[in-house]
């Protein structure tokens, strides 16, 4: 090649440094074509004050070479900080996250030696959005926010890299049989894009039993595509049982920027001693590879790496009695792949990384005609706690307030429908969803929101928040309450 391609690094923090460390000089060795401009992030920036872990000049060298290749960070606990992850993710747009999970049998010890699976996992969204409120003395709440672009931007990659890949089967898994709006959104549109794919088999499952067959039977699986919060537990749950998360490295990949990792933690209970394992920061350097253009290295490193796991060289954290020839510092792992570079494994299959996986994804997004959103009523939540928390009471108080025919058609306590005709078992909080709804579902105005809250204020009660309760194109864009 004749230039070196530069790449943004980063050492991190605990063992972070040591594996980086080990996990360069196999890059160099191999004869990868790098330029390495380091950064510093994680603890150290962290306690400067910088809530987000990075300096602004991190993010610049970021936006320059658009490769991350990151060790685990430690995030201080408590003070607001925020996951650097995270951040980094969504601040660059790395909606996919792409976590190969393999067996290495019988080398590291695993009861599912055929396991060979891929979780893409949607990496903007959900939960993660960190939206949180505390909004009454007992309740708290997290918003779930789901997207359509961003449902099909990671659905569309699944299959593209199953394509990509020769990868047979894309597998969806939800909670939509429960959050039937936002994880139903994500099955939908699952459903929608499969039947584009029709060489690639697809199916749905529930999340629960999902990451049990994973748990239990995850040789029946190809690549899994999932929302945020579910994809982070199963891949760890993926990992694990494949032999260690200490093996697994992870790509984070955007339109234009991408970044590389291992999927585990900064350890710091066993840094500086020397025994970590460096293949899961490995591993997420041969994925870079591939993916900036440099396959025919990917191939001779991952290649030695398996031959050093054949040769029965291991880390502390996979070494097996009987089975395991040497228990390997990290940096006598690093030498002893660096030793193997141009051999093979004889016994696990070979790495082969052609040409066509380095050419780019292009994930095009479906454009639809915008549909027409009515607004037909307003959930109004009430911070009470009054008269034994008796839902008839706060009822009838609340059925006063009229606004031009707004009003209250039911509430609900944590979802439970409690008024009109509610059960006295119920157990209530001091939190209150109280739907206000037009006996002819007329279209409303914001006017008649801002009367109807006038009202709510002058009949002595705190409201807290509120939801809009919207049609688009005549459909209902709102959950119905239980029994409702």
């Amino acid at each position: 090649m004749s230039s070196k391609r530069k790449i943004t690094v980063a050492y991190g923090d605990g063992i972070g440094p040591e594996i980086m460390d080990a996990t360069l000089r196999i890059l160099d060795a191999a004869g990868a074509q790098l330029e390495y401009d380091v950064i510093e992030i994680g603890e150290k920036v962290y306690l400067k004050g910088i809530s987000s872990g990075m300096e602004p000049k991190a993010i610049d060298s970021l936006r320059e070479t658009k490769v991350f290749l990151k060790s685990p960070i430690t995030t201080p606990q408590g003070g607001g900080f925020k996951s650097l992850n995270v951040t980094t993710r969504k601040s660059f747009g790395l909606y996919a996250n792409v976590r190969p999970c393999k067996a290495f049998s019988p080398f590291v010890k695993t009861h599912f030696p055929k396991t060979d699976m891929v979780i893409i996992r949607e990496n903007e969204e959900d939960l993660y959005a960190g939206i949180e409120h505390r909004q009454t003395e007992e309740v708290y709440q997290t918003l779930k926010l789901i997207s359509e672009p961003g449902s099909e931007k990671i659905i569309r990659y699944a299959f593209e890299y199953a394509k990509k890949y020769g990868r047979k089967k894309v597998t969806c898994m939800t909670k939509d049989n429960i959050m039937k709006l936002a994880d139903g959104l994500f099955h939908k549109k699952f459903d929608e894009i499969a039947k584009e794919y029709p060489e690639i088999q697809s199916d749905h499952k529930i999340i629960d039993i999902g990451t049990a067959l994973i748990a239990d039977r995850p040789e029946t699986f190809d690549v899994v595509v999932t929302l945020n919060l579910y994809g982070d537990i199963i891949s760890d749950v993926a990992a694990q049982v494949t032999g260690s998360v200490g093996l697994g490295g992870s790509a984070n990949v955007g339109a234009e920027v991408a970044m590389f990792e291992a999927i585990h933690g900064s350890a710091p209970d066993i840094a500086g001693m020397g025994i970590a394992n460096p293949s899961g920061l490995l591993n997420g350097a041969i994925m870079m590879l591939v993916h900036i253009g440099q396959p025919d290295v990917a191939e001779k490193i991952s290649n030695a790496w398996m031959k050093t796991l054949e040769d029965g060289i291991h880390t502390g954290d996979i070494f097996q009695e009987g089975l395991s020839s040497k228990k390997a510092s990290t940096k006598e792992f690093a030498d002893a792949v660096i030793e193997r570079l141009g051999q093979k494994p004889e016994k696990m299959t070979p790495a082969v990384f052609g040409e066509d996986a380095t050419e780019p994804m292009n994930i095009t997004l479906t454009k639809k005609p915008k549909a027409k959103k009515e607004l037909v009523g307003i959930d109004v939540f009430i911070d009470w706690d009054e008269d034994n928390r008796d839902p008839n009471i706060i009822g009838e108080r609340l059925r006063k307030a009229n606004a031009d025919g707004l009003q209250l058609h039911l509430i609900t306590n944590r979802g439970v429908k409690v008024f009109p005709e509610g059960l006295r078992e119920t157990f209530c909080t001091d939190h209150w969803r109280c739907r206000f709804k037009t006996a002819d579902q007329k279209v409303l105005s914001h006017n008649h929101i801002l009367e109807l809250l006038t009202q709510i204020k002058a009949l002595g009660f705190d409201f807290i928040k509120t939801e809009h309760l919207y049609t688009f194109d005549g459909v209902r864009g709102y959950s119905l309450a239980q029994g409702e």
